[in-house]
């Protein structure tokens, strides 16, 4: 009866968006007031990620029964948003507020749909694994449609969307999606790791693409640290900077305060909060900013039970979680992006080049569009270090200059200063009494 009755308060009160391109001098502000459920601040965080724009503060309050979060976003050229085409889209997005059900699935899933057939494959990562990954597609006579492939602390997870590459259509033969399964099981299953991959024929779902990688990685505990032998123990990403995660008390509030610095990037906001919630935490109050290169998040949660933390041993696993929700989309290494004709087999022939020139693929994204391949592949060499520039003349002179083409060079950037205290956004949501930080200076009521 309280489900049903719950329904009810939600469709009578569905929610309100605004959009105002008046309020802020410097960024699109959107305010999102809505009934309040588990979830709901993913949906909204989803949608902004899914438009690809930056969000450069925000503003979370969700006590009770109603929720309200302030965003300020600007476009990847730092401008308002101005489309009224992708305004009104994302007001209508916000308005209908999908809900993403989360489904933890196991390690080699495929799912059959109208349009391709889903693979999610999760495994132990090792140099020149996506290549023969796409190798084995390829013999199978499957077309990879879109892609996405993450590694983190020696764990590899990908999603990857196929058709038949004669029919350009799902693949829907139980028996060839069995041999599919079977096939890329054998490739993920290539060491002694305890951890090796199990097969499962998954149900179709329309969880984001994105969420389902990190639930993937997050059910195979890719979050546990790895120690390396020598001085202090080693953690296995130690060559770059950590981010600064801490999980404390708040009890006067009787909250569970969880602060962040990190290196800012796209879909940041996203990573934290599809972990928070995938682990079963609610965000009740929270306050996001970003300085220069660097993002400060702070919330407080409680559990679903609606209890705060009350465990070191769970504080601890949650500052891991965090952690490697941050690390796992971290641009490492050499960008390189191939834009070309797209054909059967294309993917296949260039992991293959790769491969032979001992680069190491730590995250990928492929698409296709009208025709066109447009990957992205973010490159180390096999010992995880910086590519030999000469090694990468030689492969775009092999592929096409104009084919494949250097965007981006981690290894060549400033990196961002070392973790501080990070205290002074600590209580600034109780000291705060209005929105007035995010310029807010009508009132939407």
């Amino acid at each position: 009866m309280d489900d049903e009755y719950a329904k009810l308060i939600r469709r009578m009160n569905p929610p309100r968006v605004v959009i105002d391109n008046n309020a802020c001098e410097n960024a699109t502000v959107i305010q999102v007031d809505s009934v309040n459920k588990h979830g709901i601040l993913l949906d909204v965080v989803q949608v902004i990620s899914d438009m690809n724009l930056v969000i450069t503060k925000a503003y979370i309050s969700s006590d009770a029964v109603w929720f309200m979060d302030v965003f300020n976003v600007i476009d990847h050229n730092g401008n308002k948003i101005r489309d009224k085409e992708v305004i009104d889209y994302i007001q209508r997005r916000l308005e209908n507020n999908p809900s993403f059900a989360p489904s933890l699935r196991e390690s080699v899933g495929v799912v059959p749909t109208e349009e391709h057939t889903v693979i999610e494959l999760t495994g132990t990562d090792r140099p020149g694994l996506l290549s023969e990954i796409c190798a084995v597609l390829t013999d199978l006579h499957c077309n990879v449609v879109t892609a996405e492939i993450w590694t983190h602390n020696t764990r590899a997870a990908a999603v990857v969307h196929v058709t038949d590459d004669s029919s350009g259509c799902a693949i829907k033969d139980p028996s060839r999606l069995s041999t599919i399964r079977d096939l890329l099981s054998n490739v993920l299953r290539g060491s002694n790791d305890p951890k090796t991959a199990r097969t499962t024929l998954s149900p179709p779902g329309v969880t984001n693409r994105d969420r389902r990688l990190h639930q993937i990685m997050f059910a195979d505990r890719d979050y546990e640290r790895i120690e390396r032998a020598g001085r202090g123990g080693l953690r296995d990403r130690d060559k770059r900077p950590l981010p600064h995660v801490t999980v404390v008390d708040c009890v006067e509030k009787d909250y569970t305060v969880v602060t962040m610095r990190a290196q800012d990037r796209p879909k940041l906001l996203f990573d934290i909060v599809c972990t928070l919630t995938d682990m079963q935490y609610v965000v009740f109050h929270g306050v996001v900013k970003t300085l220069r290169t660097e993002a400060f998040q702070e919330f407080y949660i409680r559990h679903v039970d609606g209890f705060p933390i009350s465990s070191e041993a769970e504080r601890e696993r949650l500052v891991q979680c965090l952690e490697a929700a941050i690390e796992r989309r971290a641009s490492e290494g050499m960008e390189l992006e191939l834009c070309t004709e797209d054909r059967v087999g294309l993917l296949s022939d260039i992991t293959r080049i790769f491969r032979e020139n001992s680069l190491c693929i730590k995250r990928a994204e492929i698409s296709t569009e009208e025709g066109k391949a447009r990957d992205t592949f973010y490159v180390t060499d096999v010992t995880g270090n910086p590519v030999d520039p000469k090694i990468i003349d030689s492969i775009r002179r092999q592929i096409g200059d104009k084919v494949l083409k250097v965007k981006h060079n981690s290894n060549l950037s400033p990196k961002p200063s070392q973790p501080t205290t990070i205290g002074f956004l600590l209580g600034n949501f109780f000291k705060a009494r209005s929105f007035q930080n995010f310029k807010l200076i009508r009132s939407y009521s």
